[in-house]
């Protein structure tokens, strides 16, 4: 049984990137002798003998030999191993291409064997923006979408680059390298439109939907579940009527239901789920705050409280409206916490709920009603 450290660890030493994960791969033995030798391994692989062990990943290869484990990886610059001695293995272009920074495909049966590597490139090009994507990578992703088998894959592992695309440097990346490359269907079908729609009326909005999406994205970046809310947040405009263009109108409440079925399919957590929806649904107030009455004020700062979501709305609005309300809207929430519902309202249900609206209302408007 031999072990190596393979993939990112040893590309993001020699990139002076900061290392996260080591993960290994082992040869020359069984799940059984594994875990005679690791007793306290966590099994995780479904299709491949995968396990966690002191919050690594160790893998069972069923290569011969850790050349041909390497020749079976996505990406050159991923071919990398390194022994117990400290001795590295490599593609015969990983360095060169590390060195040159671009993605290239080790080859492509690979992709073939596992579409899933469709995906991971294009969040290796959201992680590594200043890589050049080789034509021979793009070329090998749409041959993989031409074959129909990205609908094979799982929904979880598609999910999870998508989560790991959105945490990355330059998260529309991963969106533009799909699109290049017709990768978007089964999994991401809903914007297929996006470049074809105005994103909304000038002088509000001068390019499409497509790249007013990339922007809000970008501006987010750092955060996944804000880059998830800005994905999300616009959903609605893809059903948009073409007789109405360039307005949508009502997208916010079209976009809730296209938010969930995406979460949904990519198997995301609910609280991002929970979050696409809100990002839908409250944008668009949120934008406007300055200029909302009082009860749709209440009625926003309610709901947000709730889904405990306020300042994720509010950094959503100001990256797509660039206005930011956040101080103001921040003022207004501590003012409606501080108010008590009087003794002789309470427990009487909707009577209760209509008083406390009422008096918020009145204590964000400056009222000395009661």
């Amino acid at each position: 049984m031999k072990l190596y450290k393979v993939g990112g660890s040893i590309r993001d030493r020699f990139l002076n990137r900061a290392i996260h994960d080591t993960d290994y791969v082992v040869i020359g033995t069984d799940e059984k002798c594994f875990l005679a030798g690791f007793p306290s391994a966590r099994p995780v692989g479904k299709k491949k003998a995968v396990y966690i062990l002191d919050g690594n990943e160790y893998t069972l290869s069923h290569s011969k030999n850790i050349e041909e484990d390497l020749g079976s990886r996505d990406l050159t610059i991923n071919a990398l191993a390194e022994d117990d001695e400290g001795r590295i293995f490599s593609h015969p272009q990983s360095f060169e291409d590390i060195k040159n920074k671009i993605l290239r495909p080790v080859n492509q049966k690979n992709f073939f064997d596992d579409p899933l590597r469709v995906f991971r490139a294009a969040r290796f090009a959201a992680e590594f923006p200043d890589f050049y994507i080789s034509d021979e990578l793009t070329g090998i992703m749409k041959k993989t979408s031409e074959k129909g088998i990205l609908s094979s894959i799982t929904a979880e592992r598609v999910g999870m680059e998508v989560l790991k695309a959105f945490a990355a440097p330059v998260p529309s990346r991963f969106l533009k390298l799909l699109f290049s490359t017709d990768s978007l269907n089964p999994w991401l079908e809903e914007i297929v439109n996006f470049p074809q729609i105005p994103a909304g009326p000038k002088p509000y909005h001068n390019g499409s939907l497509l790249e007013h999406t990339y922007n809000v994205m970008d501006r987010l970046a750092g955060d996944k579940l804000l880059v998830w809310m800005g994905f999300c947040h616009d959903l609605g405009k893809s059903l948009t009527d073409e007789k109405i263009l360039p307005h949508h109108y009502g997208h916010e409440k079209t976009g809730v239901q296209l938010a969930e079925r995406i979460g949904q399919r990519l198997r995301l957590p609910k609280a991002f789920i929970k979050a696409g929806k809100t990002a839908s649904l409250w944008h668009m107030k949120a934008g406007t705050y300055g200029d909302l009455r009082p009860g749709t004020r209440v009625d926003m700062l309610t709901s947000l409280l709730k889904d405990e979501l306020f300042e994720e709305v509010f950094k959503l609005s100001a990256a797509d409206k660039q206005n930011d309300y956040f101080v103001i809207a921040k003022k207004d929430m501590e003012t409606i916490l501080k108010v008590k519902l009087p003794e002789e309202f309470r427990d009487l249900g909707e009577k209760s709920a209509s008083k406390i609206r009422e008096l918020r209302c009145q204590a964000i408007s400056g009222s000395k009603g009661t």
